[in-house]
């Protein structure tokens, strides 16, 4: 049995939405106040105008540190462990009700499709207090896979 050999594909832009927009695991790193990274496991999604959004709530550290420190990356995950994964670097936004509710709705369209209820669903955000974490894509790198290095293939 040949040994499963790592990959790292570049990718344009385009490229990179059409990956991103069918995961939806991340792992979202923020700035903690004394410098050192702080992650957090997140649902994630691409919003119309190609940023990666995730929903959460405003009490949470990782919206703190935005908030505070916009630079964040995020490496998005494909379902399987063994699968594809790349990571962004971007800038945050922290939209706060009333102003995050459309872009909720958006989230959840990336995410899961079409809602049975609209009106349920932005009640529910309302009455959570939700917030959106939206991210402005700056750079990314390769597209990647783990395993062997390449040297190893033969």
């Amino acid at each position: 049995m040949s040994p499963k050999i790592a990959t790292a594909d570049r990718t344009d832009h385009d490229g990179l939405l059409e990956f991103l927009r069918v995961r939806h695991h991340g792992l979202l790193s923020t700035v903690r106040r004394d410098g050192r990274p702080q992650l957090s496991p997140v649902a994630c999604g691409v919003d119309p105008e190609g940023r990666i959004v995730v929903s959460t709530y405003p009490e949470r550290a990782k919206v703190r540190n935005a908030r505070r420190d916009s630079p964040v990356s995020i490496c998005v995950l494909s379902d399987d462990w063994d699968g594809p994964y790349v990571q962004v670097d971007g800038r945050a936004e922290v939209l706060d009700l009333p102003d995050a509710l459309e872009p909720l709705v958006d989230y959840y369209r990336a995410i899961a499709g079409e809602h049975p209820d609209w009106d349920e669903y932005r009640a529910a955000m309302e009455r959570q207090g939700k917030c959106l974490v939206r991210i402005t894509i700056e750079r990314w790198g390769p597209v990647a896979t783990g395993g062997f290095p390449p040297r190893l293939a033969g």
